[in-house]
């Protein structure tokens, strides 16, 4: 993303908004349907002054990811006091992390459904990688949190050690993401009795917890 914005106020707040209109338009409608031209409409701007700050689609969409998963990672971290997450041990933060999963679905569904389309959107029109790079920063500064979660449960003895930390938390990462994303978007048909999508969310963390965590 072109840092037009840096030093002018009132530039950043142009920006700013662009991209939440774009995110309100992409999570509603989809990423493929919605064009800049949609996007500059509803943002009350001129054509010219999307692309002013953002050069591409792909750019923008983007940078709207971006923006969005670091807003909630960083305000889910912050539900906890920095005093009570280091009091916690690798495996109570584990369900911490797995947690922000359940949240996800229960408050910010919208994301959910924006991040189904941008998942092809990534793979099949994000273009060169090199325009990948702020959201691929951001999910590795994800890593680096899990990686402190992970060296706290081996030093206190209550993750298994024999269970890497790629496998634990691709595995944690994927099922988690898949299954509230599913119910999110439709995917999964709910019976009227039977099936209740958030005690099955829960029944899920349970049994990556039992499969991750020492007795």
């Amino acid at each position: 993303m072109k840092d037009y914005a840096a030093g002018k106020p009132w530039k950043l707040d142009k920006q700013q908004h662009i991209m939440k209109t774009a995110y309100e338009l992409f999570s509603k409608n989809g990423i493929i349907p919605v064009t800049m031209t949609d996007i500059a409409e509803a943002s009350g701007v001129g054509r010219v002054t999307v692309f002013r700050y953002f050069s591409t689609k792909p750019e923008l969409v983007i940078a709207v990811s971006t923006w969005k998963w670091r807003e909630y990672i960083e305000a889910y971290q912050a539900s906890l006091p920095p005093e009570r997450v280091e009091a916690l041990t690798g495996a109570e933060y584990l369900r911490f992390y797995l947690d922000s999963f359940l949240e996800l679905y229960r408050s910010h569904p919208d994301l959910l459904r924006f991040n189904y389309d941008f998942n092809s959107f990534l793979r099949f029109e994000a273009g060169p990688a090199e325009q990948k790079q702020p959201y691929l920063q951001m999910v590795n500064a994800l890593g680096e949190r899990f990686h402190r979660l992970y060296e706290r449960g081996l030093r206190d003895g209550t993750l298994r050690a024999d269970i890497s930390e790629s496998t634990m938390f691709s595995a944690s990462f994927h099922i988690m993401l898949a299954a509230a994303t599913r119910y999110a978007v439709g995917l999964v048909v709910v019976y009227e009795d039977g099936c209740d999508p958030q005690s099955e969310l829960v029944l899920l963390e349970e049994l990556l917890l039992s499969r991750f965590t020492k007795p």
